[in-house]
């Protein structure tokens, strides 16, 4: 059986972007888009168009600007919002018009005061009118996952009819449970006419921190496009990470999904992303975090100087990290200790490592981490005690 393509979705510099205080100019919008665009990701969500003259011109200068990406508007289904996406994506090699309403109960009743029936001829309006300025239309049915799964495949069926070339399926308020919206993807798999002219797209959300364990599950499922977003940026809790649904699946072939992310630029983008939009990466964050390769317990410094797979999953010149730390705490062990010594030229004996060890825990129980200005000052005081 041949490996499937998973697109990946990127919405860092829309959904991303609307974490407080994480707002962008073109100039560092831009600089992103070039980064993911050399990353290997299938379409940048580049903006909402309508929202504001400054969002409509970097959609603009990043259509321009992105040579292998598909580019995104998101548009809500009414005309105007349509319009003026399709004047921003112009310059697009690929462009692409993401536009669609709530389909949850709650949304119909509370949002827009409306029914079922009427959601789903504006629904079909808005596709029908965004094809008319771009091939590609992909259908957002906000609340998706806590939409009734009939009601939805209904939904589905007529925007498919309407052109829709992606069905994007939203946990939106990261409610589901991975079983749950993996079921939902099988059931759009299995009972949407003609869901074989449209791609299923997972959109999770991490309010219960399962954003990245619904996607996969989605993908499993039948999902071909996941949106994401670099260090799991977005609304309230965040949305699926990219660098982490990018790493699962290469971690596990034998899912049989594959990306065309490179992923030796997951921790440089993660970097300037981190960088830019001035929201430091929290350091146990997997796979791109400070401490994601980092060892401070003796029992498994010891286990990755013998063989660093006995602890890592991940070898780290994978995703753009040089190498392993070892850092040194009162948890660390004599291995680790030489280890150190060795890295900063120093060939301890196993008598001298006893001694050393010893001055070592004086220093370690005081200090949260023990850096190299300590060895040097504890080898030195070491050296003259034992003469």
């Amino acid at each position: 059986m041949n490996s499937e393509k998973i697109e990946i979705f990127d919405t860092t510099l829309r959904d991303g972007e609307q974490v407080p205080g994480c707002k962008l100019n073109t100039e560092q919008k831009l600089m992103i888009a070039e980064k993911l665009d050399e990353l290997g990701v299938d379409i940048i969500e580049a903006g909402f168009p309508v929202s504001s003259p400054g969002d409509f011109h970097s959609v603009s200068e990043i259509s321009k600007l992105v040579k292998n990406a598909k580019v995104c508007g998101l548009t809500r289904a009414n005309r105007k919002d349509i319009e003026v996406a399709a004047e921003a994506l112009r310059f697009a090699k690929k462009p692409r018009i993401h536009t669609g309403i709530g389909t949850s109960d709650s949304h119909i009743r509370y949002k827009f005061n409306s029914n079922r029936a009427d959601i789903i001829e504006r629904a079909v309006q808005a596709v029908k009118y965004a094809k008319t300025f771009v091939e590609d239309v992909e259908f957002y049915a906000e609340d998706a996952g806590r939409t009734d799964n009939d009601y939805l495949a209904k939904v589905c069926e007529e925007v498919i009819k309407a052109g829709a070339t992606v069905l994007n399926i939203p946990d939106t308020t990261g409610y589901c449970l991975p079983e749950e919206y993996g079921e939902k993807i099988k059931y759009l798999k299995e009972n949407v006419k003609g869901i074989d002219k449209a791609v299923l797209s997972c959109h999770c959300h991490n309010d219960l921190g399962m954003a990245t364990a619904n996607s996969i599950s989605g993908v499993i499922n039948g999902a071909r496009q996941i949106e994401c977003t670099i260090n799991g940026l977005g609304e309230r809790a965040g949305n699926t990470a990219l660098e982490e649904v990018v790493m699962i699946l290469r971690q596990h072939p034998g899912l049989q999904l594959y990306t065309d992310v490179k992923s030796k630029m997951l921790n440089p983008v993660s970097l300037l992303v981190s960088e830019l939009m001035g929201m430091p990466v929290q350091p146990n964050k997997a796979i791109v975090g400070a401490n994601a390769f980092a060892h401070s317990s003796g029992i498994h410094q010891d286990g990755v100087i013998k063989n660093r797979e006995t602890y890592e999953i991940i070898d780290p010149s994978e995703v753009g990290v040089n190498a392993s730390t070892i850092v040194l705490t009162a948890r660390s062990g004599r291995s680790a200790l030489a280890y150190r010594y060795k890295n900063i030229g120093f060939e301890v004996t196993k008598n001298e490592l006893d001694f050393l060890y010893e001055e070592f825990l004086k220093v370690a129980d005081r200090k949260k981490e023990v850096d190299n200005d300590d060895l040097s000052a504890i080898i030195e005081r070491v050296t003259r005690k034992i003469g």
